[in-house]
């Protein structure tokens, strides 16, 4: 199975509404390895928002995983979060440290807003 980072979409991909539906098909074009887990965590938050009497867990899924997408949709950008994120579990250089996460950051603020959470979502 190939990797969003193996597929040719590049940016082609336009970012879906922030629905369920439109994200997982989506995901399903450009990651699809993340569809189960996508599944999963939709059922996860439902149940939570119906204990809860509240859509404040859906809502959150939905910023999650319109962030993911957003990211995903670039692959270049996704292989390098994740080797800013591989390089982060084992730094100890404080001011290496600070210029990754201050990568990270901008490649989360450019997908949040492309995936228009104004916070950034996930972070």
């Amino acid at each position: 199975m190939s990797t969003a980072a193996e597929q040719p979409h590049g940016g082609s991909v336009p970012q879906p509404a922030a629905t369920a539906e439109d994200l997982r098909a989506t995901l399903a074009r450009i990651a699809p390895e993340a569809v189960p887990t996508f599944d999963a965590e939709r059922a996860t938050a439902i149940t939570r928002a119906r204990e809860q009497v509240s859509s404040a867990p859906v809502r959150r899924f939905l910023r999650q995983w319109a962030l993911y997408v957003a990211i995903e949709r670039h692959p270049d950008t996704a292989a390098r979060l994740r080797r800013l994120e591989d390089r982060a579990a084992h730094i100890t250089d404080r001011d290496e440290a600070r210029a990754i996460a201050s990568e990270i950051g901008r490649i989360l603020d450019k997908a949040a807003a492309e995936a228009g959470v104004a916070d950034g979502g996930a972070r």
